[in-house]
């Protein structure tokens, strides 16, 4: 029962981390656009 219940939070604990880079990712996207953005104009 722990051993199944140490591997759910395991798998939790990836999920949420690549859930973060994700969201990083993305917000640096959205920066790197905008400062692009500006250069244009």
């Amino acid at each position: 029962m722990s051993e199944n219940l140490i591997q759910a939070f395991a798998m939790l604990g990836q999920g949420m981390l690549g859930i973060f880079v994700v969201l990083g990712i993305i917000a640096l996207l959205v920066v790197l656009m905008q400062k692009f953005g500006e250069k244009k104009q």
